[in-house]
């Protein structure tokens, strides 16, 4: 069982991992307003982004809360990075 020292650290990892990445996906979101308001996309292609924003905000939050958060902080350190973006990509049929 880790020490509380390490239970923290593991805390400590995973809160600076979910805030790094979801400003990340904020990122985004603020890409297609500006895209929007230059006249590149129309309002229905910022829909899909803001669709995709909450999906994907969704699926990082739950892999950062609902996991083990030993579990969570050991993936973060050894696993190679999960684009959140495309996780919250609407399935195509």
């Amino acid at each position: 069982m880790p020490s509380k020292s390490e239970r923290q650290a593991a805390r400590d990892r995973v809160a600076s991992y979910h805030e790094t990445q979801q400003a990340e996906l904020v990122a985004h979101v603020g890409d297609a307003i500006d895209r929007y308001r230059a006249g590149e996309l129309n309002a229905f292609d910022v829909d899909q982004a803001l669709f995709q924003y909450s999906r994907a905000a969704k699926e990082l939050w739950k892999f950062c809360n609902l996991a083990s958060i030993d579990l969570a902080a050991a993936m973060i350190r050894d696993d190679p990075a999960i684009n959140w973006w495309e996780v919250g990509a609407p399935k195509r049929r």
